[in-house]
């Protein structure tokens, strides 16, 4: 499910990337892209615009355990999900890892299709194979890993549980 994005997306990626944008609407793109999908009926978001494959993705919290949804982007990789935790290159890594780490079962909504999956860190190469087209559809993740040096930036795999 791999798109070559056009130009304008191109040009929302470049305009994302930049410093400022991205401090800013870090900690709000998914405020944003919630309220989309709750006046769309769980149809749109905003950030599809980029080119994006947004996913719904439920978890449970790591203190809480309480359920926690969360729109993110879904690299598909055939029936697999990679999600690159890369909080924009910020300091910490996001919630949805923490949650997924010490409880890996997991519930995706992606526009018509759900279910349920096990989520798995990645290590080595297929880390790197994960990371790699994730770069591909997005390269802004390569400058979130140049912002974030201070940490690893996690890649998680979803299988869907059988």
């Amino acid at each position: 499910m791999t798109t070559n994005p056009n130009a304008l997306q191109r040009f929302i990626h470049q305009f994302i990337l930049l410093r400022p944008v991205t401090a800013f609407f870090a900690n709000k793109v998914h405020f944003v892209d919630q309220f989309v999908l709750k006046w769309t009926r769980g149809k749109y978001t905003l950030s599809e615009f980029a080119g994006w494959n947004i996913i719904q993705l439920t978890t449970i919290g790591a203190k809480t355990n309480q359920p926690r949804t969360i729109p993110l982007v879904g690299i598909f990789d055939n029936e697999k999900i990679a999600l690159i935790a890369s909080s924009f290159g910020r300091k910490h890594n996001p919630g949805w890892y923490y949650n997924l780490k010490v409880n890996p079962y997991c519930y995706v909504s992606f526009k018509s299709k759900s279910g349920e999956y096990v989520a798995r860190e990645t290590e080595s190469e297929e880390r790197e194979k994960y990371f790699q087209l994730a770069v591909s559809e997005y390269a802004g993740y390569q400058k979130y890993k140049e912002r974030a040096l201070h940490r690893h930036i996690p890649v998680m795999v979803l299988e869907p549980k059988k």
